[in-house]
């Protein structure tokens, strides 16, 4: 075998990280084989390796198939956009039902394989294998990684053959590159790189969406956003024309894959579509509405909004990558260069905020902060973290990640620390220094709760109450983590566990206890009380 052409492939960025890979050459694990650590300890690395053995599927494959649906997080039973659970992405709909398949194959209840992860591996394993006996791959053929192609290409559910061919060459770019991941439990699943030729099949003569087509085939580039390719959602998922003027950019998470989510808007049972589509991995476009049409993708905001779609899950950070969040900046950059949309929060919204809607996303792990950095100025440092479970002590000979974010704290409010580096000196001190005076505490340059929460809670006094969203409620978040000394999950939606929050604040700083925050609960909390 030799590794495919260039031609062939995707070209992205490694998902297999140096350290992972120098690990890998020094284990000499065989390509193909269950990692070292597929002990009692490692339920996943195990229940890959007997699903694998037990439907006669290339292990590597199976995980890379896993990796691409799901980073390997079955996200605790809930379903995916497309109705698909599990690592593995079994679906129930009208148009793919590989979850009740794989209860049929492997006996498994359809419970056990929505909540179960090695239920549903085995259940993923035995779908596959019942797609390798139609095509007819006989036992030397399934031990070969890349007969495996049109299997992987038609487990993707995609009706269009171009969407299918995505799905697969994603799946093989794994297995070419590599990838060591993490599952939400911390247990590493590692598959190592290799050279790949897929036996395409009836996939050779199916052009690949990553391919530059005639003007006249889906994949073609997009007329609105040249860098965009073109693939025309259902008609019946979107309206022609608009009732009002372009005015917002709605930011979305997937809730799916790249490849299932281009299925999933080109199928007329889903009801759903947005303008674009943008890939975690390299940050590739692909528009699926006309802006000049309606998408359905906001409810009530669709009318007047350009909805753009994020591959990836809304609890799991690791799809929003610097490739994506850049690719998706320069889009939203160009949209509000061309329709006169201003560069703010108030314009560039989460889906969770648009009136209306019960969605969460893009949630909690959307970093909002660089992601306007970047749509503003089309370049950026990654920003300084503010979000903590809790807030630290911190004094003179302090370093790390909190005492950044005291430093850039105190030059945003105009206490001048210096450089952002970590590192609590002589500088920082003065700087908390001044700042408690100013705020009426004692200036003895130690950052502790009081000082934390004042500055956290720094800036301006809006009326906040369940129901509110965005910057200002994490703000809130923040600064009632430090002034309450518990986690106050900061996820920017004001919902009932922030209420009780603030009642608990308001009751003990002797304060009315209704749960709104207004000049006063503000005001006691920028003075640090």
């Amino acid at each position: 075998m030799f590794r495919r052409s260039t031609a062939w492939r995707r070209v992205g960025t490694p998902v297999l990280g140096g350290l992972a890979a120098a690990a890998l050459l020094v284990t000499g694990q065989p390509a193909g084989a269950a990692p070292a650590d597929a002990a009692p300890r490692a339920p996943m690395n195990r229940a890959f390796a007997q699903a694998a053995e037990e439907y006669q599927v290339p292990r590597d494959l199976l995980v890379a198939v896993g990796y691409g649906e799901t980073h390997l997080d079955g996200h605790g039973g809930e379903p995916s956009h497309a109705g698909g659970y599990g690592v593995m992405h079994l679906v129930s709909n009208p148009e793919n039902r590989t979850l009740e398949k794989a209860a049929e194959l492997t006996g498994e209840p359809r419970e056990e394989l929505r909540r179960d992860t090695a239920a549903n591996i085995l259940g993923g394993a035995a779908v596959l294998r019942a797609y390798a006996d139609e095509l007819d791959l006989d036992a030397a053929e399934r031990r070969d990684v890349d007969a495996w192609y049109p299997v992987v290409a038609r487990y993707s559910g995609a009706d269009d053959d171009r969407t299918a061919r995505l799905y697969a060459d994603t799946v093989y770019d794994f297995l070419a590159d590599g990838f060591s991941a993490l599952t939400p439990a911390g247990e590493r699943v590692t598959v190592r790189s290799r050279d790949v030729e897929p036996e395409l099949g009836r996939y050779a003569k199916v052009r690949s969406l990553d391919e530059a087509p005639a003007s006249s085939e889906a994949g073609a580039l997009s007329t609105d956003y040249p860098p965009a390719r073109w693939v025309a959602a259902h008609s019946g998922n979107y309206t022609v024309g608009r009732s009002a003027s372009i005015t917002h950019v709605v930011v979305h998470v997937t809730q799916g894959s790249y490849a299932g989510t281009i299925s999933w808007f080109q199928n007329p049972d889903s009801n759903v579509s947005a303008h674009y589509v943008i890939r975690s991995s390299d940050g590739e476009v692909t528009q699926m509405v006309r802006e000049r049409d309606t998408a359905y993708h906001a409810r009530s905001g669709n009318p007047y909004s350009v909805g753009i779609e994020h591959e990836g899950y809304v609890d799991n950070p690791s799809w929003f990558t610097d490739a994506m969040y850049r690719s998706s900046a320069a889009l939203t950059r160009h949209l509000c260069d061309r329709y006169g949309i201003p560069k703010d929060r108030s314009h560039i919204v989460a889906h969770s905020e648009v009136p209306g809607n019960d969605h969460t996303d893009p949630g909690p792990n959307w970093n909002w902060t660089y992601y306007l950095q970047l749509v503003r100025n089309g370049d950026a440092t990654p920003p300084v973290q503010l979000n903590f479970t809790s807030y630290s002590t911190l004094r003179s000979g302090s370093t790390g990640a909190q005492v950044k974010a005291a430093q850039h704290l105190l030059n945003q409010n105009g206490f001048n620390a210096g450089t952002v580096d970590g590192v609590f000196g002589s500088g920082t001190e003065s700087a908390v220094k001044a700042f408690q005076s100013s705020r009426g505490l004692t200036a003895d340059g130690v950052v502790g709760a009081r000082t934390w929460t004042a500055l956290l809670s720094a800036g301006t006094k809006p009326v906040l109450r369940q129901g509110s969203s965005g910057v200002d409620v994490e703000r809130l978040q923040r600064s009632l983590t430090a002034a309450l000394g518990r986690t106050v999950g900061i996820d920017g939606m004001f919902g009932p566990n922030t209420e009780t929050a603030v009642r608990d604040y308001q009751s003990s700083r002797g304060l009315t206890a209704d749960g709104v925050v207004g000049s006063g609960t503000w005001g006691a909390l920028q003075a640090g009380k």
